[in-house]
């Protein structure tokens, strides 16, 4: 059975910095894409970002420059650090993650609409 569980969630005033962990069993994570999901209330969700099995990475334009993703392979973790926070930075996030062959390009994750394992989420809360 795979799992993705999510940690490292919070509240934080706008400028602030959160760091958001994903502990991955259940299947041979090196060789899987992974990446973050949000979902604001009432908004449709969007990829954050993604790594792909050589360290490839992308990022949506709205978190460019302020979040950076990372994996390690040995613990089967993957994290986002997330700094300069904004308040429109304020949803669930969901780490997602799909075998090998799924794209033929690693920024394929974020716009794919759904994915072939998620995590159960993690709140992100950033006040103005």
């Amino acid at each position: 059975e795979v799992q993705l569980v999510e940690s490292g969630g919070g509240s934080v005033q706008a400028g602030g910095s959160l760091s958001l962990s994903c502990a991955a069993s259940g299947y041979t994570y090196s060789n899987y894409y992974i990446g973050w999901i949000r979902q604001a209330p009432g908004k449709e969700r969007e990829g954050v970002a993604a790594i792909g099995r050589g360290g490839d990475t992308v990022f949506a334009d709205s978190v460019k420059g302020r979040f950076t993703i990372s994996r390690d392979n040995g613990k089967n973790t993957l994290h986002l650090q997330m700094n300069s926070l904004k308040p429109e930075d304020t949803a669930m996030y969901y780490c997602a993650a799909d075998p090998p062959g799924s794209f033929l390009w690693i920024g394929q994750f974020l716009s794919r609409p759904t994915h072939s394992e998620w995590g159960q989420g993690t709140q992100v809360t950033v006040s103005s």
